[in-house]
Formats: C-alpha cells, structure tokens, sequence
C-alpha cells in the first residue's frame, strides 16, 4: 500500500514535469531543432566540406553524435534546474519535503521530468540529423543506455544546481560558463586524436568527453576510448551525485530558512 502511494507521489510529480515543458515546446522543443538543423548546415555542409574525413567517416557524420548528446544534456539539465527552482522559490517544494513522500521519489520526479524533456529533444534532433546525414546505429543498446544514462546524469547537475541557486541568475550561470564550454571541449566537433598532447590529457579529464565518446561508439562504432571506461564513468558519476542530492535534501541546504 506504501508503495501504491509513493508510486502516486512519483508520478504526480512526473507528469506536472512533463506537462510543464510539453505546454511550451514551440519554446523547448522545437529551438533546440532549428540550432541542430543551423549546425549541420554551418559546420556539416559549408565547413565539413573543407575539413573531409575524420576517423574513416564524413565530417557531418562525426558530428552527429554529439550534437545528438548535446541538446540531450542541456535540456535535461534546463528542465530540472528551471522547475525545482521555481518550486523552491514559491515555496512549494516545502510542502513536499514535510509530506510522507521519501525524498528518493522526489528527486525520482524532477529527474525523470528531466530526462522526459532530454528525450523528447533528442529524438526530435535525432530526426533533423535524417535529413542532413544517412548514418546508421551501429549498437542499439549502447546507444539508447548512453542516452538515457546522460541525461539522468545531468538531470541529477540540474538539480543540484537549483538547490544551491539563490537567484534566477545563478541557475544560468553554470550552464553559461561550467557546461557549455565542457560540452564544446568534449570532442563534439573533433578527434582527440587531432589534439597536441597536453590538450589530450585536458580532454581526458572532461566528464562529457567520456559520454559524447561512448555516444558516438553506439552510433558510429568509433571511439577515443575504451567504452567500459566510459561507462564506468558516467555511471559512477550518477551514483555520486545521486547520493549527493539525498543527502542535501535531507539536510535541507538552500531550502529550510
């Protein structure tokens, strides 16, 4: 009976998640698209042509993965960080937190928002690659576990992120400095094969180099990596932030005054 009603919190928590962004796609769905659909054509067709192969494939097949992966991260990330903010800010998350909901199910509910809203754009972007690229999955199951792997990942970042936010400010400042330049230097648009040594050991200790790699292994077959690093990696990363979350919720930080 217990879990009928935690499965009831979870799911009520899920659904407004999801209603919240689906409400608004032309303003969370369909941007992400068009920038997609402005990269292939900028760095696929104009630049890809003068660039040729990269590791045995076409330039704008190369590039499909990460551009895949990079809207997976910053719209999952965006969901959570946006939402339990705004929860936090209207006190509603309050409400919750003295509720008999254990705050596993509530961090279950904003990440699994999250990770609805990193699907939704991914599979959406994964359709505009169609038309500029004619790639095929090399392993299903790699591909959709990295997939969903990377943005529970930074679902978790978001959420993390709303609970130390103090202002609307501080919710874009990390995406602005800390994750959009760790996605551009995660080897979205080159091989780090390419790079000098010194730039290759600083590649190697970014985290979203590892997901972009094993991304691009499930599609393409190819990898910078040995891909049970990668996903040592990205799991381990999961578990820790995940622990980390509890335990700021059972503390309380950046919401009991």
């Amino acid at each position: 009976m217990q879990l009928v009603r935690y499965y009831t919190a979870f799911k009520t928590i899920l659904f407004k998640e999801v209603l919240r962004f689906m409400r608004i796609w032309v303003q969370t769905v369909l941007p992400p698209a068009i920038t997609t659909a402005l990269y292939f054509i900028i760095f696929g067709k104009l630049i890809g042509e003068q660039i040729g192969d990269m590791d045995g494939y076409r330039y704008i097949d190369f590039i499909v993965p990460g551009l895949i992966l990079m809207s997976v991260i910053s719209n999952s990330y965006a969901n959570v960080v946006s939402s339990f903010y705004s929860s936090k800010f209207q006190r509603h998350i309050e409400e919750l937190l003295i509720s008999p909901v254990p705050n596993a199910v509530i961090l279950a509910g904003y990440v699994g928002g999250g990770v609805a809203r990193g699907i939704v754009v991914g599979i959406t972007v994964t359709i505009v690659s169609m038309f500029f690229s004619d790639w095929q999955i090399h392993s299903y199951a790699i591909t959709l576990l990295v997939f969903f792997l990377t943005s529970v990942l930074f679902a978790m970042a978001g959420f993390i992120n709303a609970i130390y936010a103090n202002s609307f400010d501080d919710i874009s400042m990390i995406p602005t400095f800390v994750l959009t330049p760790l996605t551009y230097l995660g080897g979205v648009f080159y091989s780090i094969s390419m790079l000098s040594e010194f730039w290759q050991a600083l590649t190697m200790v970014n985290p979203v180099f590892y997901r972009i790699n094993a991304f691009r292994y499930g599609l393409l077959g190819t990898s910078d990596i040995p891909i049970g690093i990668a996903f040592t990696i990205i799991i381990g990363f999961i578990v820790l932030l995940a622990a980390f979350s509890l335990w700021l919720l059972k503390k309380g930080v950046g919401i009991k005054s």
